[in-house]
């Protein structure tokens, strides 16, 4: 009785688990009737994330696992994107009739989904196929009379081609320049093309791109959608495989290798027949040809080892308009542009009669159109020690611009008026303070004392030799007594 409820409580916590897990991700198994000729879907399908791993698709009694394929999209409803990856793995039947699929789990981005029992129902293939003369997966006429045949495949010439590409063939240390991989397919191109394990071949891919030497921005593509574009006067469609930001840092020349992509692509039979196999694939390997950037050193400059190179401006604003002595406010240094913001530095401050105190930092970094922009704000705490009017032009940051050649600088254009008392009175009376108890320090006798006189010394003495001998009377008596 209790083996019975403990299986009962994991059975509802299995289904439990399993509804709350397919809101993201979900095992799809369809159709529910085939052809013995067709082939049965399993599907993972995860919603609104990447798709990073998952578990072997079952083995199935009855079945024999055929190709495995992939897709991905996205929407924007009402301003709101959603997305969906999906793997499906495909099933030859082995049999007609009914075929059982026990209850399984796969483990999709290291989360348990389970696949509920699912009877599958296998036909004769003329019998599911006798009105769909467009089918072309079996021509029953052709099996009847030459069962054994074998077909001819051929193939198609794929119009496509691989490339790795950057918006700049030359920079300076420190300057961005945009890398990209990308998959090019003629509107006019006719053999049907799947990618392929694109996960396992993109890890390796970037492997080989990465250049040592340089600061990477990774616009971390995760859906691979095409785009319409024009190379020669003829139209292609992109497929944007990789896109990054290198900024080098250190001159010389970069060079990147040729890059490898398989992808799946289906030869078609010599002589195709309405219900016949006509398609079966094969690997096409797609390679890029190798490319390099070279690098040239910034101008002398006594900065230039530390200088962002790009394209900024200087936003600064303070919270206060009424400043008055030891009452403190905000002060905002913030530069925005094109360029390596992870490299941006604070500027050095020294401004007398001012406290300035470590800055909280923001940054903000954005990846699009082949840039990376954004911005990095410093947010000081300062408090003013002295009234009079402060010009914050000292306050200065450099960059190297690399469009006009030169170093340039971001000044302040912050002018103060502080009101209040005067803080050096306080400061001053602080000091005397402090210079009387030194003075007295000096005025003290440093002579080292004997405690051998101390008359409270004598008497704590005294007193303990006392205790000692009454309790030595008191053990000796208690001895005698027994």
């Amino acid at each position: 009785m209790n083996y019975n409820i403990v299986k009962i409580i994991l059975v509802l916590i299995s289904l439990i688990t399993y509804k709350g897990i397919s809101q993201k991700a979900k095992i799809l198994i369809e159709p529910n009737k085939i052809g013995i000729n067709e082939s049965l879907s399993i599907t993972i399908i995860i919603e609104n994330e990447s798709l990073k791993n998952y578990s072997n698709f079952p083995d199935i009694n009855g079945f024999t696992k055929a190709g495995r394929t992939s897709s991905s999209s996205s929407n924007y409803i009402n301003g709101k994107m959603t997305s969906s990856q999906s793997i499906i793995q495909n099933y030859k039947p082995n049999k007609i009739g009914i075929v059982k699929i026990p209850s399984f789990f796969m483990k999709i981005n290291n989360q348990t989904v389970i696949s509920k029992e699912k009877d599958i129902e296998i036909v004769d293939q003329t019998t599911n196929q006798k009105n769909d003369p467009f089918n072309n997966f079996f021509d029953p006429f052709d099996n009847f009379f030459n069962r054994n045949r074998n077909i001819e495949f051929i193939d198609i010439e794929a119009d496509a081609f691989l490339s790795l590409n950057t918006d700049k063939k030359k920079v300076f240390v420190g300057e961005g320049f945009n890398t990209t991989l990308s998959l090019f397919v003629s509107e006019n191109n006719r053999a049907d093309m799947r990618f392929y394990d694109l996960g396992r071949q993109l890890t390796e891919i970037i492997k080989k791109i990465k250049p040592e030497n340089c600061w990477e921005e990774n616009y971390n593509i995760e859906n691979i959608n095409s785009a319409l574009v024009s190379i020669n006067n003829k139209r292609y469609n992109e497929y944007k495989i990789f896109e990054a930001t290198y900024f080098p840092l250190n001159k010389g020349i970069i060079n990147f290798p040729e890059l490898e992509l398989d992808l799946i692509q289906y030869q078609i039979a010599k002589n195709p027949t309405f219900f016949g196999q006509n398609k079966k694939e094969k690997i096409k390997k797609f390679i890029s040809k190798p490319i390099s950037v070279g690098v040239d050193d910034l101008p002398d400059h006594p900065l230039k080892e530390s200088v962002v190179v790009g394209k900024f401006q200087l936003n600064e604003a303070i919270d206060s308009s009424n400043l008055t002595t030891e009452k403190s406010f905000n002060y905002n240094f913030e530069i925005i542009g094109n360029g390596n913001i992870n490299a941006i530095r604070e500027p050095k401050i020294n401004i007398e009669n001012f406290d300035f105190y470590p800055p909280n930092i923001l940054q903000n970094i954005n990846r699009n159109n082949k840039k990376i922009y954004g911005s990095k704000k410093f947010k000081y705490y300062v408090i003013p020690k002295e009234p009079g009017k402060y010009d914050f032009s000292s306050i200065s940051w450099i960059y190297f611009d690399p469009y006009e050649k030169k170093y340039d600088t971001l000044k302040s254009q912050i002018i103060l008026n502080v009101t209040g008392s005067s803080t050096k009175d306080k400061e001053i009376e602080s000091n005397e303070y402090d210079s009387y108890y030194k003075n007295k320090i000096f005025e003290e006798d440093n002579t080292l004392k004997s405690k051998k006189n101390d008359h409270y010394q004598l008497f704590l003495n005294f007193t303990v030799i006392i205790l000692l001998v009454i309790i030595t009377i008191l053990i000796i008596k208690k001895y005698n007594n027994e």
